[in-house]
């Protein structure tokens, strides 16, 4: 599960993975969902952990799927949050924590498929040079 959060310029809030998979690489902030744990409250367990940052969950903004090791899958659920309070500090597996304006997300490294998922649900205009619709 993930958090997908704007702060009030339109800046996302992302993190640069400091462990696999995905090391090195700047993703939305999340992780897995513990046993007995809502969704909401996973979200907000790992926004915190990660960031620094308190969160209200909102909406479900989308789900994928996406390879784990030896052939599984994970499902992914990100949600819509809003920050509520805390002081950004990367945390946890995050090396960094950081907003980025929406012209910056393409020439960063992201996970694979970050661009074209936030923009197939319509959270940021699709990338340059992608076939995707606004």
């Amino acid at each position: 599960m993930g958090a997908i959060i704007f702060d009030s310029s339109g800046r996302m809030l992302l993190v640069r993975r400091g462990h696999p998979p995905g090391e090195g690489l700047w993703s939305v902030p999340g992780g897995r969902v513990e046993p007995g744990e809502s969704d909401a409250e996973a979200v907000v367990r790992e926004v915190r952990e990660e960031t620094g940052l308190t969160v209200a969950v909102g909406r479900l903004a989308g789900t994928v799927d996406r390879p784990a090791p030896g052939g599984a899958v994970y499902e992914i659920r990100d949600y819509l949050a809003e920050v509520t309070g805390g002081t950004l500090t990367a945390g946890d597996d995050a090396a960094e924590a950081r907003w980025f304006g929406p012209g910056e997300l393409p020439r960063l490294p992201l996970v694979p498929g970050l661009l074209e998922v936030l923009s197939g649900w319509a959270l940021i205009d699709p990338p340059p040079g992608s076939s995707a619709t606004g």
